[in-house]
Parts: C-alpha cells; sequence; structure tokens
C-alpha cells in the first residue's frame, strides 16, 4: 500500500525513512485473557521491518501501556523492548505519552534517554523545541490537559483542547526551519475519524474534534489514538493504528505500521501477523465438537461464537474451551436478531459523550439545567476516571 502526498519541498532534501507505530497499550487484556505474549510477539515483528527497511529512526506516537499504572510485567516488556530497540539494536526513538499513559511515571529517566537518542515527550512545553535528526524537525506533542496550554500560555480563556491547538501549531511554526522538513508526533482525535469499541468513550476537555486543517504545515503527522488505520485519511497524516487487534470491532481491520520517507515523499504500511487472530465462527454445538470441523479452524485463535442451537446444553463453555481455549464470547444465534437490535441502540448512544449524557440525564430527571460550575465538576470527575485506568 503506498500513498503521496503532496506539499514535501524537495529543495528541503530531508532524506529520513521513518517507522511510524502507536498505541501499544502493553498490559491490556482480552475479555480477560492476559496479552502480554501476543504483545511481545508483535512487537518482534516491528523490529524486524525497522530493521528490513533499515529505518532512521522509529516514532511511537503515544499508549505505550494500558493503564496510568502498569503491571510489573507490563512495565518489565516496555523496558525491555526499548532497551533492544535503542541500545542494542541502535535505533533512534521518537516517543510521547498518550491519555492511558502516566505522563509522569513514563518519564522517569527521560533526561538520560536523550543521551541515547530516546527522545520522550510527555509534557506540553516540551513539544515546541524539535528534535532535529539529518534534516527533519520532529515535533513531539504529547496528550496533555486544557489545564496545561492555560499554564503555559497564561491565557485563562483556554478551556478545551481545540482552543488550545491554533496556539500550539503557531508555537511548533515559529522555529520552523524553511531548509528543513517538519514532522509531527501527536496522540488526539481529528475530526472527521472513526473509532472502534477498544479505544476510550470518554472524552473530557477536547480530546475530541481537532480541526485536521490544522495540520497542514507539517509535511508528516504521526498519530496516536485511534487504534485503526484507515481512520483518517488526510494528504500528510495518517494513523498508525494499534498494531493488534484488541476488541470484536477490529477483526476486519489490517494492522501494521507505516513506512515514511521524506526523500520520495511516500508512506507505505506494511501489515502486521498476529501470534493469535481474532475471529467469529457460526456453528450448531455439534459441529463445533467434530474433529471434522474443529481441524479446519485454527482453534488457538480468539473466538467469538454463534451458537445456531436452541436447547439448553449443559456445561457448555466447559466443553467448549476444551477444544477452543480462547474464547471471548459464545452467543444464541436465535437471538442475534435482538443482540443486533440492542447494539444499534447502544451504539446511538455511543455516539455521545458521557458529559452529553449525564446533562442528558439530569435536565430529565430535575427538569434544570446544568450550571456552568456543576459542568466543570462532571468533567473533572470523568478525567479522574480516566486518569486511574478506564477504558
Amino acid at each position: 500500500m503506498l500513498y503521496f502526498w503532496e506539499g514535501l519541498n524537495e529543495e528541503k532534501g530531508g532524506s529520513m525513512k521513518v517507522l511510524h507505530t502507536a498505541d501499544w497499550h502493553i498490559g491490556k487484556k482480552l475479555h480477560g485473557y492476559d496479552l502480554l505474549s501476543d504483545q511481545a510477539y508483535i512487537l518482534d515483528q516491528i523490529l524486524k521491518i525497522a530493521k528490513t527497511e533499515a529505518v532512521d529512526a522509529i516514532i511511537i506516537a503515544g499508549d505505550l501501556y494500558d493503564r496510568s499504572v502498569p503491571s510489573e510485567d507490563s512495565v518489565r516488556l516496555l523496558n525491555q523492548t526499548i532497551a533492544k530497540w535503542n541500545l542494542t539494536e541502535g535505533f533512534p526513538l521518537l516517543a510521547i505519552s498518550g491519555n492511558h499513559d502516566s505522563a509522569t511515571r513514563l518519564a522517569t529517566g527521560a533526561p538520560w534517554f536523550d543521551q541515547a537518542d530516546f527522545h520522550l515527550h510527555t509534557r506540553l512545553q516540551e513539544a515546541f523545541t524539535p528534535v532535529v535528526m539529518g534534516n527533519v524537525q520532529f515535533y513531539l506533542l504529547p496528550y496533555f490537559e486544557p489545564v496545561d496550554a492555560r499554564i503555559y500560555f497564561e491565557d485563562s480563556e483556554l478551556r478545551t483542547i481545540q482552543a488550545a491547538m491554533p496556539k500550539v501549531i503557531e508555537e511548533m511554526k515559529a522555529s520552523f526551519d524553511p531548509t528543513m522538513s517538519q514532522i509531527l508526533v501527536s496522540h488526539f482525535f481529528v475530526a472527521g475519524s472513526s473509532k472502534t469499541d477498544s479505544e476510550t468513550k470518554i472524552e473530557v476537555g477536547g480530546l475530541d474534534g481537532i480541526n485536521g486543517r490544522l495540520l497542514t504545515d507539517f509535511n508528516y503527522v504521526a498519530l496516536g489514538h485511534l487504534h485503526g488505520k484507515d481512520a483518517l485519511k488526510l494528504e500528510n497524516a495518517r494513523y498508525s493504528g494499534s498494531p493488534l487487534k484488541y476488541s470484536l470491532s477490529e477483526k476486519d481491520q489490517t494492522k501494521g505500521v507505516w513506512i515514511v520517507d521524506t526523500e520520495t515523499s511516500t508512506f507505505t504500511f506494511h501489515e502486521l501477523t498476529p501470534l493469535h487472530e481474532i475471529q467469529e465462527l457460526h456453528a450448531s454445538f455439534e459441529e463445533l465438537l467434530d474433529p471434522a470441523y474443529y481441524e479446519r479452524v485454527e482453534r488457538e485463535d480468539y473466538l467469538s461464537i454463534l451458537l445456531e442451537d436452541r436447547a439448553v446444553i449443559p456445561n457448555l463453555m466447559n466443553q467448549l474451551r476444551q477444544v477452543y481455549p480462547r474464547i471471548i464470547q459464545v452467543q444464541r444465534l436465535n437471538g442475534y436478531e435482538t443482540a443486533v437490535e440492542n447494539r444499534l441502540k447502544a451504539e446511538s448512544l455511543k455516539e455521545k459523550s458521557p458529559v452529553t449524557l449525564t446533562e442528558e440525564f439530569f435536565t430529565e430527571v430535575s427538569q434544570t439545567e446544568l450550571s456552568l460550575q456543576q459542568k466543570q465538576w462532571i468533567e473533572e470527575g470523568l478525567q479522574a476516571l480516566i486518569k486511574g485506568g478506564i477504558n
């Protein structure tokens, strides 16, 4: 898959090849199943692509962890990965914190990381000093809260990310070197993008809806936050998507990484093959336990099963798990239409932010509108939940 983008001034000659990945979510579980071995496997694949393509640097656009307080095993996997990629293999790394990461915890040791060409930015103010490699300026903009922008710009009117972003971009442009190319690395939602079920639904302080027109002055924008590579198709901007499928809604997505070549003005997508796929099976209980059927199925995959039987089947899950060890859900096919109707109703609610839903509920129950102070309390409470690790 090959794309061209307009606007890269060939006279700048920023001759680099960069790998763009994001949303590792190390430590994430899939319906209770630990994914650390799957994540270690896919990270090794990304490294192989980096070596095969002989890239000059690797971008990691946020959400390295799935929780602000990751488990010991998660920290160990990330540390081992970074050490191998950066210290053993010698790849410069350009990373930022995402909304799932704890910026403070992730930044531990950052002053020393720069010495090994591991550039990790977790604070807004760091985004305005570009990391220069070759003839490219990299602007590393981590996920930030509106309060961070209010403090940095000393502007009490900056209440949302949407309001802050024009100032953020203008501040970056002030340091643009016209003889160089500029790449922005960031972690937010660009208006017009599409989501999947594994992404954070709580949108507080304006994580949602950044105007894509703000990004036009960059030669390439490496985004994190959304898990599908096709979530956005601007001429100069892409989400890498998550390297693994983290929900059933992602089962048909192609996962991988982007390779950006600033000399040829192209970026190409390289697919990744997971250790275990996510797939959906439609069959009767008898078929599922028939070797003639299950020997044609990748039984080690994460499976969603639509069961054709109507009768009650004693000890159903235990019997199925003897053959299929990674079942993520079982639904009765005869109740599938009802399930679809219920899901469609739920989808209409998902289109609304938690703040909006809370406002509607309050108004319906109390027959009064929320005050500005009450709205602020709601936003602060929801943001505290996000920081505590809500998906």
